[in-house]
């Protein structure tokens, strides 16, 4: 009988690491393979962390491929990440990542190599409503670790080809195989930042791939008031407080931008919280569409704990969340994400708060 073939997303992290070599236990015939995104130092999709991906494969016995996707991780997830802050919205690239490179453009090359699935690292877990049919994205079993947020653009086709081997396990069961395994990265440190802005420095990324320099503006106080100067509105996010430079007798946030001013309207803590959103470009996994008010759980950030929401369809594909409590910096361009338990119900993208 012939080995079911898989293809594992390699990162040169530990997580990828334990899953390829979980999955070559199950007894898949595995193939590695790593995306070469953005060649910068030692981040997902980079040179460096390809290298530690190929030993870990090497060591497993396994074939490995380099897919080079640089120009479609530029259109797809750097342009569109310029493109937002330019428009005044906060981004999340990684979840334009899973959406359009991993869950996308990666399960293309599975199935070009035979593969009947594609594996990752991720902390979620899959399984299948056997009285709908449909395939349902379910909490990490970890839940400090679970990665659910970043995973709710995925489809129903797509959800049925992808085995999340780690679902089950916490971080240091993980660390632990690894060891076990003599994995070159078992202690290799979590990445933490946007892997193509790795310092955290928004402005001046943007300011080096546009070659743009972005003009300065007014710092403006919630009655219009000029308070200050800022030095680009796309180099600010609500909610920030460091690096505004302006002292008003009490602790600041930015609160508002105007792209076309370019103006940047800073105010209280209490400024920050807002109990309703309008959202788009929506997935669902219990159902295809959501078609009557539902209660929920919600989060509007990854780390942010789930508040109960209402959230209610809306003409022309939009949802209408409304918290039940208002919410801290709720911001357009980020995700909402919806849960029912440990089950994702689905998310969209914030266009506006209301």
């Amino acid at each position: 009988m012939q080995q079911s073939k898989a293809l594992i997303a390699m990162s040169g992290g530990v997580d990828s690491s334990v899953a390829a070599f979980l999955t070559a236990q199950e007894g898949y015939s595995c193939i590695g393979g790593t995306m070469l995104l953005y060649d910068s130092g030692d981040v997902c999709g980079s040179s460096a962390a390809i290298e530690d991906a190929r030993a870990v494969a090497d060591r497993l016995g396994m074939p490995f491929h380099v897919f080079e996707l640089t120009e479609q991780f530029r259109q797809r997830v750097i342009d569109d990440f310029v493109s937002c802050y330019e428009s005044g919205l906060t981004p999340n690239p990684c979840i334009r990542c899973n959406r359009h490179l991993k869950f996308s453009a990666f399960l293309e090359k599975a199935k070009e190599l035979g593969c009947e699935r594609m594996v990752t690292g991720h902390y979620a877990r899959i399984q299948k409503d056997e009285s709908t049919g449909r395939f349902l994205l379910c909490k990490a079993a970890d839940i400090a670790k679970d990665q659910s947020y970043f995973l709710y653009a995925i489809s129903q086709e797509q959800l049925q080809q992808i085995r999340f081997p780690l679902g089950e396990l916490t971080k240091e069961q993980v660390r632990t195989i690894a060891a076990e395994q003599g994995f070159i990265n078992a202690k290799k440190r979590d990445s933490q930042d946007i892997c193509f802005v790795p310092d955290g420095d928004y402005l001046a990324f943007l300011q080096k791939f546009t070659g743009k320099k972005y003009k300065s503006g007014d710092f403006l106080d919630t009655n219009g008031k000029v308070v200050g100067t800022h030095h680009g509105a796309v180099g600010y996010t609500l909610g920030q407080r460091k690096g505004l430079g302006i002292a008003l007798g009490q602790p600041v946030y930015v609160c508002e931008k105007n792209m076309e001013k370019n103006t940047v309207t800073v105010g209280t803590e209490d400024n920050l919280f807002h109990k309703e959103l309008l959202a788009n470009d929506w997935f669902f996994f219990p159902f295809p569409d959501l078609t009557e008010p539902m209660n929920v759980m919600a989060k509007t950030r990854s780390r942010m704990a789930e508040r109960p929401a209402t959230v209610y369809p809306e003409p022309n594909g939009y949802c209408r969340v409304v918290f039940h409590e208002p919410q801290r910096a709720m911001t357009p361009g980020q995700a909402v994400v919806l849960y029912d338990g440990d089950v994702v119900i689905g998310g969209g993208t914030i266009t506006e708060i209301l």
